[in-house]
């Protein structure tokens, strides 16, 4: 859920940001920063579930340009749904769809792999845990959050 979140305030600046710029009006910016945002998040909600398959993960195809580029699909077709009705406008539905869309999506490489960065310290993390509590150390095993490489170490 703080994945979900931590890219759901990214998105909704840059929607805001975009609209405003193609509108010059706040309230329609605001609702479209609000509800294509929101869309969005729980797209992104179901297409993170969706890639978190063990099958699509195991054959490799899961990795962070595949899953930003299918996420991209998703979301240039959000953006233009709600732009063109909150404003009855083609073009400016038509190019919302494109600059929000594009920035987002670099903006969710990124995030994409920051989080994948953070899971694979986890790991890294709890497997040291393990081979702590291999050690003797099994009272210790309760919290691995502070484990490091260099606690492990001076501890065998």
């Amino acid at each position: 859920m703080k994945k979900t979140v931590s890219f759901a305030v990214i998105h909704f600046f840059v929607a805001f940001s975009i609209a405003y710029l193609l509108t010059g009006e706040i309230l329609i910016s605001s609702l479209i920063a609000m509800i294509e945002p929101m869309v969005n998040t729980v797209a992104f909600y179901f297409h993170e579930k969706a890639w978190q398959h063990k099958a699509l993960i195991r054959s490799g195809f899961a990795n962070p340009g595949r899953k930003t580029a299918s996420f991209a699909v998703v979301h240039f077709s959000v953006a233009f749904g709600v732009a063109y009705l909150l404003t009855s406008d083609v073009l400016v539905g038509s190019v919302m769809a494109m600059i929000e869309p594009a920035i987002n999506t670099v903006a969710y490489y990124f995030h994409e792999r920051i989080w994948q960065k953070k899971s694979a310290q986890q790991a890294a993390k709890e497997a040291l845990g393990h081979l702590a509590c291999h050690h003797g150390k099994l009272r210790e095993c309760a919290d691995v959050s502070d484990i490091t490489v260099d606690n492990v170490a001076t501890s065998n």
